[in-house]
């Protein structure tokens, strides 16, 4: 591992359950400006720390709302944690939204020379790899297109090549690599490799395990917005996996054990009506 370019020392940021809930007058003046009670908070990451060295592929694995895509944007620096810090040494390079900053009524070349800008590139710079950023994108024959009237697997294209295309020592890389047709998924592959052995540091968050393996050495496992794994990628993904099928017996076993429940129900009902015919009383109704 080279030296460290992320650092995060028992990062945290919680959020609202409602971010959008709005206090009525009468909560206003009881609790004044001090916003939702704290029961309307959750910990979207707690305690989270880490060091990732230079030049190392770091796969983050978990389900879906353990807070993975909040680690990347907090390395990114578009959020800001509520405790504890992450320290990046290097610009980063963000493959979280790969068409943020594309504007939809501006046609693909506007907006190729947009997002570049916005992703620190020169005009000169912009100019020198405009040909490359199109080529690779395979979208020459749709430069006069409104950005609009693409299709998303092109979209993705054009925003992937773009963001491949600033030099950045840190890739940071969420779920970009299950979009698109099998020939896209190919040539970002290709692209990975690529920036991996030109040296730079990638955090990559996938659901698909193979992706994982083929392009990090180490991995991060998120459970409940904590960090409870760190190590080897196949020794990670292995505990991932295992917690995976223990969840879903679980949730099976719940399952059988309400239609068990809802079964027995039914025979009940239908013992006491049967009585009720038999003893000649009023029906009752089946609840």
């Amino acid at each position: 591992m080279g030296p460290p370019v992320i650092v995060a020392n028992k990062l945290g940021i919680r959020f609202h359950a409602n971010r959008r809930r709005k206090l009525r007058a009468r909560e206003f003046l009881i609790r004044g400006r001090s916003g939702p009670p704290k029961d309307d908070q959750f910990w979207a990451l707690r305690d989270v720390s880490f060091t990732i060295g230079e030049g190392e592929a770091i796969g983050v694995i978990g389900g879906n709302g353990h807070g993975k895509s909040t680690l990347l944007r907090l390395i990114a620096g578009v959020m800001i944690p509520d405790e504890g810090s992450v320290r990046v040494q290097g610009a980063v390079a963000p493959m979280i939204e790969v068409t943020g900053g594309f504007v939809n009524d501006l046609t693909v070349r506007d907006n190729i020379w947009l997002a570049a800008g916005l992703k620190g590139l020169s005009r000169k710079q912009i100019a020198d790899r405009f040909d490359e950023i199109v080529g690779w994108a395979e979208i020459g024959h749709r430069l006069d297109t409104p950005f609009r009237h693409l299709s998303s697997g092109m979209k993705a294209k054009v925003g992937f090549s773009v963001i491949t295309s600033v030099d950045r020592p840190i890739v940071l890389v969420d779920e970009v690599l299950a979009v698109g047709d099998r020939a896209f998924q190919r040539k970002c592959f290709l692209r990975v490799e690529q920036l991996l052995g030109q040296g730079r540091t990638i955090v990559l968050v996938s659901h698909n395990a193979e992706h994982v393996e083929r392009f990090c050495r180490r991995g991060l496992y998120l459970r409940d917005g904590r960090l409870i794994g760190d190590g080897p990628v196949t020794e990670v993904l292995a505990r991932y996996g295992d917690d995976a099928d223990r969840l879903a017996e679980d949730d099976q076993s719940a399952l059988s054990a309400r239609r068990a429940q809802a079964q027995a129900r039914r025979l009940l009902a239908e013992t006491e009506e049967a009585e009720d015919v038999a003893s000649g009383a009023p029906r009752r109704a089946i609840q």
